[in-house]
């Protein structure tokens, strides 16, 4: 009993009976879609239903036979995507429009696909199309899709280049993963060695949108941050010299302005890079080396390790992009940081910095806006006024403060509701004595308004807090969502100190990097209840090979160039240097490309060299003088024509041997079986030759010129 096909069984086997161009069409559409499908997203929705339609409308075609449409249709249809395109990015020019017009251009062209120059156009725009997507993202999954599509592309063309009979996918498929391999060194060669001229390499925008760390603070911003759990950067740092997690602070801007709202920076001076003198540091301990790969943020933010005095080395951006350190020990780029760099310093983490005796510019630490939060005011002169606190210090006063909020019922949450609803503009009195509910920054900022309040110069320092060791790499991931919010305040003598609220509140999120998650998706749900461990395993994997995709791959910069040429022998490696070796090594791929080409000419088809032998024994023993184009079908013809029926014995042979090349090959075949039986068909071929008889006299050379 026949088990029913289901229906891709029925789909396998009416694509095995379609004819060998309908075949190839639907192979072709398919790679076409495959290479326009990761577009889809960012697409105009029209394009995307167009070129979509447009190809399963080709798909039904090639099914069915059917004709293909006018060409006056395609211009109308041409037309009007331009005017779409027009009215979607109110330009055709530019990389967007660009982009829609060329999606458009290339279903479009699959109805036109009537002869082989069609194709050939085809496969050109694919490859094309294969290149915009690097436009927007240079991904290990962009980057492994389009490898997909580049095969694709490849077997298609090596299909078009064998127009006799009907090769299998699988021969065309392999000829092009074979000649792919073939030119993969090259490809190593000029990734490893062609010069990075900018903006060439700085097109990519992966983090479109992303903003990170921000420069103003307001109840809920870091707390936005904390919900989006994409990787900010990655840190490696030397075997055994790995600082503590809860020592892990990444600084990012520092507020000292505070209008009862928002928390922006004070005005500071940059320093230049071998003086502080004015923020004087101390620098405690040993230094720890790290090196770090950044993500694109958008904004000229350079979150590294708290403290990091000298400027790092980056690798990536643009030439002029260049690291500054305002006094308050905050890095900043001068252009924003739109592209994913590779940045190598030095940092401390015990340290001190900032003047040791009062000046007129700790004064604006002290300011507090007017007629808000009155009664935190009050609540902080109250601590202030109590007998234990009368000779207290500002570290003892910090301490006080630090213990109200272990003891008084605070709560750390991802979601503590909004505040000022009821159109109270006193947000900290609202946080500090009434809900007591709050993330990072609402610890934070009340900490430092209850410090000012009490005649101590306070700030609010935003950054990352700590990080993720991955098990598979042992590097250090730090997410968007440690982003954090802590406190400094001054102290006469010993210059400004870190405090953490949060950390009194929620030792975890600093101690271990705990950070609170928001709740999973249905799909990371149903992972995590049947293994909880298997979804944190995948992903660290995952981030660690694309870490090494972004480290050695996308973070191949011309510094890592000159780095190479230093490591090959050169002592000061320049562009000259880095351009006459690629010039080397493309002469000696050349030169070693013609040597085979002169030994691929020389090697000859065993099938031919035993035919040349076949022409040369019938010339010999019967006469004939066959030209080398005549096939063996043609001589067969010409021994029957000749000899009569006392030919009919080498006839045959001589079509058997034919067969040999260009009839089907029996599975398991090798090519050195397929020679064996060429060289023993060609020496019975020989025999059978001399066993006819003479003639009197050989036929003309017309005469066994193939009709």
């Amino acid at each position: 009993m026949k088990t029913p096909l289901t229906l891709a069984g029925r789909f396998a086997a009416r694509l095995g009976h379609l004819p060998r161009e309908a075949r190839d069409t639907l192979f072709l559409l398919a790679v076409i879609a495959w290479t326009l499908l990761p577009h889809a997203g960012r697409l105009p929705l029209w394009c995307s239903l167009l070129a979509g339609s447009v190809l399963l409308w080709r798909t039904q075609l090639a099914l069915n036979n059917a004709a293909l449409p006018g060409r006056w249709w395609l211009a109308i249809v041409l037309a009007a995507a331009a005017v779409l395109t027009f009215w979607s990015h109110r330009t055709l020019l530019g990389k967007e429009a660009g982009v829609t017009l060329i999606v458009v251009l290339t279903a479009l062209k699959t109805l036109e696909l009537r002869a082989r120059r069609d194709a050939f156009v085809i496969f050109f725009l694919g490859f094309f199309l294969i290149l915009t997507h690097f436009l927007y993202s240079q991904s290990m999954l962009t980057a492994a899709a389009m490898l997909i599509s580049i095969w694709g592309l490849l077997t298609a063309l090596v299909l078009a280049h064998m127009p006799v009979g009907q090769p299998a996918l699988k021969q065309a498929g392999t000829l092009a993963a074979k000649a792919a391999l073939l030119g993969a060194p090259l490809m190593v060669l000029l990734f490893v060695l062609f010069p990075r001229v900018g903006p060439l390499w700085g097109v990519p925008q992966d983090a479109s949108g992303r903003t990170g760390l921000s420069n103003e603070m307001r109840f809920g911003t870091v707390n936005e941050l904390a919900t989006d759990d994409r990787v900010a950067m990655v840190l490696q740092f030397p075997a055994g010299r790995a600082p503590s997690i809860q020592s892990l602070y990444f600084r990012g801007p520092v507020f000292g302005q505070f209008d009862g709202k928002e928390w922006r920076p004070v005005d500071a001076h940059f320093s230049s890079r071998d003086s502080s003198a004015r923020a004087p540091v101390q620098l405690l301990g040993t230094p720890t080396s790290y090196e770090a790969v950044i993500e694109p943020q958008r904004s000229a933010i350079l979150p590294l390790l708290d403290l990091t005095p000298e400027a790092p080395t980056i690798e990536g951006g643009p030439d002029n992009l260049r690291a500054l350190r305002r006094d308050d020990l905050q890095w900043l780029t001068n252009r924003a940081i739109t592209e994913r760099l590779r940045v190598s310093a030095r940092a401390w983490t015990d340290f001190r910095h900032g003047p040791l005796q009062p000046e007129p510019g700790l004064a604006t630490f002290l300011d507090l806006p007017a007629n808000f939060n009155p009664r935190t005011l009050a609540w902080a002169k109250a601590l202030r006024a109590e007998p234990r606190l009368a000779n207290a210090d500002a570290r003892g006063l910090a301490g006080a403060v630090m213990q109200h909020i272990r003891t008084a019922g605070f709560s750390y949450t991802l979601t503590p509701g909004l505040y000022g609803e009821d159109g109270s503009p006193d947000l900290i009195d609202e946080f500090w004595l009434d809900r007591k509910l709050g993330f990072c920054e609402h610890f934070a900022a009340a900490f430092v308004v209850v410090m000012r309040a009490m005649d101590v110069p306070a700030r609010v320092v935003t950054g990352y807090q700590g990080a993720e060791i991955n098990p598979f790499d042992g590097t250090y991931v730090v997410r968007n969502s440690f982003a954090h919010a802590w406190a400094e305040y001054w102290q006469r003598g010993v210059g400004w100190q870190r405090a953490d609220p949060t950390a009194a509140v929620a030792p975890d999120r600093v101690e271990r990097a705990r950070n609170l998650r928001p709740p999973p998706g249905l799909v990371a749900s149903a992972i995590g209840t049947m293994n909880p461990a298997l979804l944190q395993q995948m992903r660290e994997f995952w981030e660690a090979v694309n870490n090494q995709w972004n480290r050695w791959v996308l973070s191949y910069s011309r510094g890592s160039q000159l780095g190479l040429l230093k490591q090959l022998g050169f002592e000061s490696p320049s562009w000259s240097d880095l351009a006459h070796l690629l010039i080397g090594a493309l002469a000696a791929l050349s030169l070693a490309g013609a040597a085979w080409a002169w030994w691929d000419q020389r090697r000859m088809d065993p099938w031919l060299r035993a035919y040349g032998q076949v022409r040369r024994a019938l010339e010999r023993s019967a006469g004939l003088q066959a030209p080398p184009h005549l096939p063996p079908r043609g001589l067969a013809a010409e021994v029957l024509r000749v000899h009569g029926a006392s030919g009919n014995d080498l006839a045959h042979a001589l079509q058997a041997f034919e067969g040999l090349r260009y009839g089907p090959q029996p599975a398991g075949r090798s090519a050195r079986e397929t020679a064996t039986l060429a060289r023993s068909l060609a020496r019975g071929i020989a025999v059978l030759a001399g066993k006819l008889p003479a003639l009197e006299e050989p036929p003309s050379q017309a005469a066994v010129a193939p009709r």
